[in-house]
């Protein structure tokens, strides 16, 4: 890239980062410092500004860039993404969004625990969630590094290691001063520029073909060198068994893990009542709806543009398309146009990555002080206040993100996310749905069920074609894969719920069934919520 993208770029990034420093200096001189404050920005945002904050932190990395790089590549099973990150929110919408409200107060392990064992249910719920957490944190820092490479021209992995670094460093200050409320402004209004800039380049594309769609696929066909197949099925999850067990495992992972993830799942506690959590996700789902289908219109025409030879060879994973795109639409490399709507892309995108490290690494702080500290600490050791232990853990996750990250810089964001979706799916999901609707549920059942769906699924990607054994894997110089499939869910969710039955099955226990009512009460009708 040119000198005037790379200053424009960074220039409009440092504008970004300022403005949203700013807000959680303002925030962190205004707040009182208790743990609702911290975790939940007080109960006070409203449907509306909820849900711009619950897309503004599931609209990430991987939507903006990894899921049109992946369309850009391989056309129709691309889009697989898409429709998956978006049905997920009929599962949010009509079986988590109110009851989980009601029953919990920060954290996924408040509604487990509201009726089980606190102690084993709290540590074995904030496991899996630090260990969702600190796999969707990678993702973006993939992102993040796939950006800036292609702004300093693809050249410097010393800048790239930096940028996983920075990013890293300003999530850790955004949630250790501003809590939930400097991180819900700052993902409104990265919410609010995402779609700005994706409705802007979509509408370029469709004025570049005159509105006409099939000419825009029928190019983006043509120019991809796989002809009509592009359009069809089968170009990245075809052929042979394993490729279409894989896509199996990948549409059930995207379909239910978003009802597990910890940092959308903590967004429901912010605003006041089950009601306004249950309109925040209708606001969500329009908000998001509409990106996703643009960014269907953004890998196509990254694909009929800019081809997916150039693409790839900008990043192997395509997580650079987007970008490509939108310094063609400017004018090309040179042009005034291109430099100003590539830097604008490009600052986007990164603010798309602050915004969502800092939703993640809030839930996971919380899960470690809330869930984990609480849980651990010895009765007559020192005691400190869950909002600094949350603080500390912040640090500790970004640290172990950015190791993660710069390990992982070559894997396509997408794919990565898909990887958190079905630990999520697996670990959490199982839980949470036996928590609420099933009656004879125990905490025997609650304990197997998070390490029956968590263990397996952390297994079966160690030993799968995503850490070894493959060009594309972590570790490509070596061999040690078992599992043939690249994300587990097909596997590991089923053993979540059974492993969930059986260990409530064969609980020497019975179930607390004074409990269990109270919790259905609660859970039903918000009363005694807090």
């Amino acid at each position: 890239m040119t000198g005037d993208h790379q200053t424009l770029a960074l220039l409009l990034f440092s504008v970004f980062i300022a403005v949203t420093l700013g807000i959680t200096t303002w925030v962190s001189r205004n707040r009182h410092g208790s743990a609702e404050e911290f975790y939940a920005g007080g109960r006070l945002f409203s449907p509306l500004e909820n849900g711009f904050a619950i897309a503004g932190d599931y609209m990430s990395a991987a939507s903006f860039l990894g899921i049109s790089g992946l369309i850009a590549l391989y056309g129709y099973d691309g889009m697989l993404y898409s429709v998956g990150f978006l049905v997920a929110w009929l599962v949010v919408l009509l079986l988590v969004a109110e009851l989980v409200r009601n029953c919990g107060r920060f954290t996924l392990a408040d509604v487990v625990a509201a009726r089980m064992a606190e102690r084993p249910v709290r540590i074995a719920a904030g496991t899996s969630s630090v260990a969702v957490s600190v796999l969707y944190l990678v993702a973006q820092m993939v992102g993040a590094g796939s950006l800036v490479a292609l702004l300093l021209g693809g050249t410097s992995e010393a800048a790239r290691s930096w940028t996983v670094i920075g990013v890293g460093a300003l999530m850790v200050i955004y949630v250790s001063l501003g809590g939930m409320r400097a991180t819900t402004w700052i993902q409104i209004v990265k919410a609010v520029l995402l779609m700005a800039g994706t409705i802007a380049l979509t509408v370029l594309v469709l004025l570049r073909f005159h509105g006409d769609v099939n000419g825009l696929l029928s190019t983006a066909a043509r120019r991809s060198g796989h002809g009509m197949d592009f359009l069809a099925p089968g170009l990245r999850y075809g052929g042979d068994w394993t490729s279409r067990l894989d896509f199996i495992s990948l549409g059930i992972a995207l379909v239910l893990g978003t009802a597990g993830l910890p940092h959308i799942l903590s967004r429901f506690y912010t605003v006041p009542t089950a009601r306004a959590a249950r309109r925040s996700v209708v606001w969500s789902i329009g908000l998001i709806g509409s990106f996703y289908l643009m960014t269907i219109v953004l890998g196509f025409g990254a694909a009929a543009l800019i081809g997916p030879d150039e693409v790839r060879a900008s990043n192997a994973s395509g997580n650079t398309a987007v970008p490509l795109l939108a310094l063609d639409l400017g004018g090309g490399a040179g042009s005034t146009g291109g430099t100003v709507l590539f830097a604008i892309v490009a600052a986007v995108a990164f603010a798309t990555i602050l915004a969502v490290v800092a939703g993640i690494t809030l839930a996971s702080s919380a899960s470690v002080a809330h869930d984990l500290y609480s849980s651990l600490r010895r009765r007559h050791a020192k005691q400190y206040s869950e909002v600094t232990v949350a603080r500390v853990a912040a640090a500790v996750i970004g640290a172990a993100a950015i190791g993660l990250g710069l390990l992982a810089r070559d894997l396509n964001v997408a794919f990565l996310v898909g990887l958190a979706f079905a630990v999520a799916a697996s670990a959490n999901l199982p839980v949470l749905l036996y928590s609420l609707f099933w009656r004879k549920f125990t905490t025997r059942g609650a304990v197997w069920s998070v390490y029956g769906g968590l263990v397996p699924a952390v297994f079966l990607v160690l030993v799968s074609p995503v850490v070894s054994g493959s060009p594309e894997a972590l570790f490509p110089g070596v061999d040690f894969h078992l599992f043939p499939l690249q994300n587990p869910g097909v596997i590991s969710i089923p053993l979540g719920f059974l492993a969930g039955w059986i260990g409530t099955v064969t609980s020497p226990e019975p179930p607390d069934e004074a409990r269990h009512a109270e919790t259905e009460v609660r859970a039903l009708t918000g009363a005694g919520a807090a």
